[in-house]
């Protein structure tokens, strides 16, 4: 998969006894294709796990799975995101020594075992970072799950600022890019006019809920993916939720806050296409 080189589409639908689709895309889509096909897809960083789930789409942790279980659900046609906290230490992970206390900010409010980093501090997280994401690459994934980008907007101890937070992602990125790995701007979706034209795709949560979702429209315009989760602990009505923005092109799910593999997608309601995936190198077939 070359991300340099654009992403070609190229439909083929054959109607028979089955009806069978198959695109080749990566999460770059046209923008039209984006907005007529939202994907299936599924999002797991706690157990219980359930990996025989057949989705487009698959955002897993790499401590949670092995390289031959990505190995599998890729077999399936289903792209792979890996999970990274790129604006945390989290004290579970193997690597939490290497982050020094310089760098070590507040604890958040929600998360005991996690700590805000000082994103400011380049030189130190980068190799962290560029760590981790080999990590990804090595397992088989296709993408990175870049969280945690919104330090600048929480009580982290540090003053850090939006420029901050763009500076830190653009070399994100270009970690990413140098391993041929895709990459997805997390939340903050405030720097969406800023950071869209940086990142491959975008997943949020809640767009619903927090009535954001009119936000996410550059990522669309542009024939990029977007990913929704909503959570049931938000008590939404999920059935308006997806009959609102799979028409609009945003590939909409149900989870629980823990990210288990409790599920629901809008299949049943906006009948979203199940896509078999073909990732190639850009070039056109």
């Amino acid at each position: 998969m070359n991300l340099k080189a654009g992403t070609i589409i190229q439909n083929r639908c054959i109607i028979a006894k089955i009806f069978v689709c198959l695109v080749v895309f990566s999460f770059q889509v046209s923008a039209s294709v984006a907005a007529q096909k939202p994907l299936l897809w599924d999002w797991q960083l706690s157990a219980p796990f359930d990996l025989t789930r057949d989705v487009d789409v698959f955002g897993l942790d790499a401590d949670n799975v092995t390289k031959a279980e990505i190995k599998t659900i890729k077999s399936r046609g289903t792209k792979t995101i890996c999970y990274v906290s790129v604006g945390t230490a989290e004290d579970f992970r193997d690597d939490y020594s290497s982050f020094p206390a310089s760098v070590m900010g507040k604890t958040l409010s929600n998360w005991s075992d996690e700590r805000y980093l000082d994103i400011r501090k380049s030189s130190v997280l980068l190799p962290i970072m560029v760590k981790r994401f080999e990590r990804c690459a090595a397992f088989g994934f296709d993408a990175i799950e870049a969280d945690n980008l919104d330090v600048y907007s929480n009580d982290s101890g540090f003053d850090i600022t939006e420029k901050d937070t763009i500076h830190y992602a653009e070399k994100l990125v270009k970690i990413a890019k140098d391993l041929n790995l895709e990459i997805a701007q997390k939340n903050v979706v405030e720097l969406i006019p800023k950071l869209v034209k940086l990142f491959d795709f975008i997943m949020v949560e809640n767009c619903f809920a927090q009535k954001i979702c009119d936000e996410l429209k550059p990522y669309l315009d542009a024939g990029k993916i977007v990913l929704d989760a909503e959570y049931i602990e938000e008590k939404i009505d999920f059935a308006k939720a997806c009959k609102e923005l799979s028409g609009r092109g945003i590939s909409l799910i149900l989870k629980n806050w823990d990210l288990t593999s409790y599920y629901k997608n809008c299949r049943n309601i906006a009948k979203p296409i199940r896509r078999k995936l073909k990732i190639t190198n850009g070039n056109k077939p």
